[in-house]
């Protein structure tokens, strides 16, 4: 049976400013069974951190993922943004594979004025030689480029699972407030699960017995995504949503992006519990 673990996008609130280390020891005295370390603004993690988050992490059964800093762009025009792209993602596998996270999600480009095909070449080709440099340090960590929720954004369903087909040893990272927020819809539990039918039947059954999902209130206008939201602030289905996971034997890390985060990550970890042993 596929275990779904439920977190925090980065260390717990409250207490405030708490290291990594010290989230995730929080998140583990919270009961909850993951955190995603954020890279947000940059790679600042020394090699002694990032080890002794490994070595926590591992002795309280706390799964790990990383977000890769905001500022990457595959699509860029100019190469040396190319390329400091690609070098703040290799970055961020490198020290994300230090603390023992099993993936490293990112934001993958903007479209710049060109078509969804152009960019699709493009993050193909820079992230296919990223990945031949992690290979060739013999770093083993997925790279999820993350559903999006703007329209100026590369990162729609489709072109995520046809990168993750097409490439090998990608896969996405779900972001189903993002995907509300970009398309309008998507907010019932046959859409959940017209969603979750679409990843199995393009990359395997296999895929969802370990993916990567963000989950959040969400606002959104004409152009998508505006800002997170609490669940209880938001008219995001969750229920719906955690229903659909149950149903289709949904496993590997859900993160919570709400502004309370660890409440909202309790409130869906504690329903799905009930939902699961109700319905299993």
């Amino acid at each position: 049976m596929n275990k779904l673990n439920f977190g925090t996008a980065g260390a717990p609130r409250n207490p405030a400013n708490l290291s990594t280390v010290d989230g995730i020891k929080r998140v583990a005295e919270l009961g909850l069974d993951c955190m995603e370390v954020e890279f947000v603004e940059g790679v600042r993690m020394s090699k002694e951190t990032a080890k002794q988050a490994a070595v926590v992490a591992a002795n309280r059964n706390i799964r790990l993922s990383v977000h890769a800093p905001y500022f990457i762009n595959l699509n860029a025009r100019e190469a040396e943004k190319i390329q400091a792209s690609q070098l703040r993602l290799i970055q961020s596998a490198r020290v994300g594979a230090m603390c023992g996270a099993m993936d490293v999600v990112f934001h993958a480009a903007y479209y710049m004025g060109c078509s969804s095909e152009q960019t699709y070449d493009n993050v193909k080709k820079y992230l296919l030689e990223v990945k031949d440099q992690l290979t060739k340090e013999n770093i083993e960590i997925n790279l999820r480029p993350e559903v999006m929720g703007k329209l100026s954004q590369f990162g729609a369903l489709d072109e995520l699972l046809n990168l993750a087909a097409e490439t090998g040893g990608t896969a996405p990272c779900i972001d189903f407030a993002h995907w509300r927020a970009r398309t309008g819809k998507n907010n019932s539990y046959e859409e959940f699960c017209g969603t979750l039918a679409k990843i199995s039947k393009r990359l395997g059954t296999s895929a969802l017995g370990n993916m990567h999902i963000h989950a959040a209130g969400i606002a959104f206008g004409d152009k998508g995504e505006l800002h997170h939201l609490n669940f209880e602030d938001s008219d995001f289905k969750y229920e719906e949503l955690l229903r659909a996971l149950n149903d289709f034997h949904v496993g590997g890390i859900l993160i919570c992006e709400s502004p309370n985060l660890e409440d909202d990550a309790r409130l869906l970890q504690t329903h799905y519990i009930n939902l699961h042993n109700k319905n299993n």
